[in-house]
């Protein structure tokens, strides 16, 4: 039983992890939407706004791929 609750709490530890991190992700995407993608525009006249967006695309889709690798991978050893 100890194992168990052992193992929930590492679990939750990682969770938790991953929502500070994803809490943290939503600061920098609304800094870079109010202060960082108009200095482009502004700077970088011929950089325009379907640029920025690909490039957002890109990053999903690559993120989205090595997701699915390591869902395919899976792990080697797993616990019993």
């Amino acid at each position: 039983m100890k194992a168990k609750v052992k193992k929930l709490g590492e679990r939750f530890k990682i969770f938790a992890m991953f929502a500070l991190l994803g809490f943290m992700a939503g600061i920098i995407a609304k800094a870079t939407y109010q202060n960082i993608i108009p200095w482009i525009l502004a700077n970088f006249p011929t950089v325009g706004l379907d640029w920025i967006l690909s490039g957002f695309a890109g990053a999903l889709l690559t993120i989205g791929l090595v997701m699915a690798w390591a869902y395919i991978s899976g792990a080697t050893n797993q616990e019993k």
